[in-house]
Protein backbone atom coordinates (compact mmCIF):
# COMPACT_ATOMS: atom_id res chain seq x y z
CA UNK A 1 0.00 0.00 0.00
CA UNK A 2 1.55 3.34 -1.03
CA UNK A 3 2.22 6.02 1.55
CA UNK A 4 -0.04 8.96 0.59
CA UNK A 5 1.05 11.34 3.36
CA UNK A 6 4.02 13.40 2.20
CA UNK A 7 4.71 15.26 5.45
CA UNK A 8 3.68 13.07 8.40
CA UNK A 9 5.43 15.26 11.02
CA UNK A 10 3.62 18.37 9.81
CA UNK A 11 0.31 16.48 9.90
CA UNK A 12 0.99 15.30 13.46
CA UNK A 13 1.83 18.85 14.57
CA UNK A 14 -1.40 20.19 13.07
CA UNK A 15 -3.43 17.41 14.71
CA UNK A 16 -1.78 18.06 18.07
CA UNK A 17 -2.61 21.77 17.86
CA UNK A 18 -6.21 20.95 17.02
CA UNK A 19 -6.60 18.40 19.82
CA UNK A 20 -5.00 20.43 22.65
CA UNK A 21 -8.08 22.69 23.10
CA UNK A 22 -10.34 19.63 23.05
CA UNK A 23 -8.26 18.00 25.78
CA UNK A 24 -8.27 21.19 27.83
CA UNK A 25 -12.05 21.48 27.66
CA UNK A 26 -12.40 17.80 28.54
CA UNK A 27 -10.12 18.26 31.57
CA UNK A 28 -12.17 21.16 32.96
CA UNK A 29 -15.30 20.23 34.85
CA UNK A 30 -17.69 22.52 36.58
CA UNK A 31 -20.89 22.18 38.46
CA UNK A 32 -23.38 24.61 39.78
CA UNK A 33 -26.18 23.89 42.16
CA UNK A 34 -29.49 25.63 42.71
CA UNK A 35 -32.02 25.52 45.50
CA UNK A 36 -35.13 27.62 46.07
CA UNK A 37 -34.19 30.49 43.75
CA UNK A 38 -30.51 30.46 44.76
CA UNK A 39 -27.68 29.26 42.56
CA UNK A 40 -23.93 28.99 43.18
CA UNK A 41 -21.28 29.03 40.48
CA UNK A 42 -17.50 29.11 40.13
CA UNK A 43 -16.64 31.03 36.98
CA UNK A 44 -13.19 30.62 35.38
CA UNK A 45 -11.80 33.35 33.12
CA UNK A 46 -8.55 32.62 31.24
CA UNK A 47 -6.14 35.24 29.98
CA UNK A 48 -2.44 36.06 29.86
CA UNK A 49 -1.34 32.67 31.19
CA UNK A 50 -3.56 33.08 34.26
CA UNK A 51 -6.98 31.82 35.31
CA UNK A 52 -9.27 33.88 37.54
CA UNK A 53 -11.79 31.95 39.62
CA UNK A 54 -14.82 33.88 40.88
CA UNK A 55 -17.18 32.49 43.53
CA UNK A 56 -20.70 33.64 42.63
CA UNK A 57 -24.19 33.44 44.09
CA UNK A 58 -27.34 34.31 42.15
CA UNK A 59 -30.72 34.76 43.79
CA UNK A 60 -34.25 35.77 42.93
CA UNK A 61 -34.87 37.29 46.38
CA UNK A 62 -32.75 39.08 49.00
CA UNK A 63 -30.65 36.63 51.05
CA UNK A 64 -27.97 36.69 53.71
CA UNK A 65 -25.69 33.84 54.64
CA UNK A 66 -22.14 32.58 54.83
CA UNK A 67 -19.77 31.21 52.21
CA UNK A 68 -16.57 29.17 52.13
CA UNK A 69 -14.41 29.21 48.97
CA UNK A 70 -11.52 26.70 48.88
CA UNK A 71 -8.99 26.27 46.08
CA UNK A 72 -6.43 23.45 46.02
CA UNK A 73 -3.72 24.06 43.40
CA UNK A 74 -0.79 21.94 42.26
CA UNK A 75 1.57 22.18 39.34
CA UNK A 76 4.95 23.36 38.15
CA UNK A 77 5.13 26.15 40.73
CA UNK A 78 4.38 23.88 43.69
CA UNK A 79 1.13 23.45 45.56
CA UNK A 80 -1.04 25.69 47.68
CA UNK A 81 -4.43 25.92 49.35
CA UNK A 82 -6.43 29.14 49.46
CA UNK A 83 -9.39 29.53 51.82
CA UNK A 84 -11.77 32.49 51.73
CA UNK A 85 -14.92 32.72 53.82
CA UNK A 86 -17.29 35.14 55.43
CA UNK A 87 -20.79 36.55 55.56
CA UNK A 88 -22.59 37.93 52.50
CA UNK A 89 -25.76 39.73 51.44
CA UNK A 90 -27.21 39.45 47.94
CA UNK A 91 -30.14 41.42 46.53
CA UNK A 92 -33.02 40.08 44.48
CA UNK A 93 -32.03 39.34 40.89
CA UNK A 94 -28.38 39.99 41.71
CA UNK A 95 -25.27 37.96 40.94
CA UNK A 96 -22.91 38.63 43.84
CA UNK A 97 -19.18 37.91 43.72
CA UNK A 98 -18.21 36.39 47.07
CA UNK A 99 -14.50 35.84 46.44
CA UNK A 100 -11.86 35.72 43.70
CA UNK A 101 -8.54 33.97 43.21
CA UNK A 102 -6.07 34.26 40.32
CA UNK A 103 -3.77 31.33 39.51
CA UNK A 104 -1.05 30.61 36.98
CA UNK A 105 -2.76 28.44 34.37
CA UNK A 106 0.41 26.94 32.89
CA UNK A 107 0.85 23.30 33.96
CA UNK A 108 -1.55 23.86 36.85
CA UNK A 109 -4.24 21.57 38.22
CA UNK A 110 -6.83 22.93 40.60
CA UNK A 111 -10.00 22.01 42.43
CA UNK A 112 -12.24 24.83 43.64
CA UNK A 113 -15.17 24.31 46.00
CA UNK A 114 -17.80 26.87 47.00
CA UNK A 115 -20.20 26.25 49.89
CA UNK A 116 -23.03 28.74 50.41
CA UNK A 117 -25.10 28.44 53.60
CA UNK A 118 -28.38 30.28 54.03
CA UNK A 119 -30.29 29.27 57.15
CA UNK A 120 -30.02 25.51 57.49
CA UNK A 121 -29.47 24.86 53.73
CA UNK A 122 -26.07 24.56 52.06
CA UNK A 123 -25.37 24.69 48.32
CA UNK A 124 -22.07 23.29 47.06
CA UNK A 125 -20.50 23.70 43.65
CA UNK A 126 -17.10 22.64 42.37
CA UNK A 127 -14.82 23.31 39.44
CA UNK A 128 -11.76 21.32 38.38
CA UNK A 129 -9.07 21.71 35.78
CA UNK A 130 -6.37 19.19 35.00
CA UNK A 131 -6.03 16.10 37.14
CA UNK A 132 -6.74 17.71 40.54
Amino acid sequence: MPNSIKHPRRLMAVLALLLVPVGTVAAMTASSQSDGGRRCEIRATQGGGMVKLDALVQTDKRISGNYAFRIEKSGGGGSSVVNQNGAFNAGAGETATLGSVTLDSQNTDYKATLDITVGDRTLTCTRRAGGA
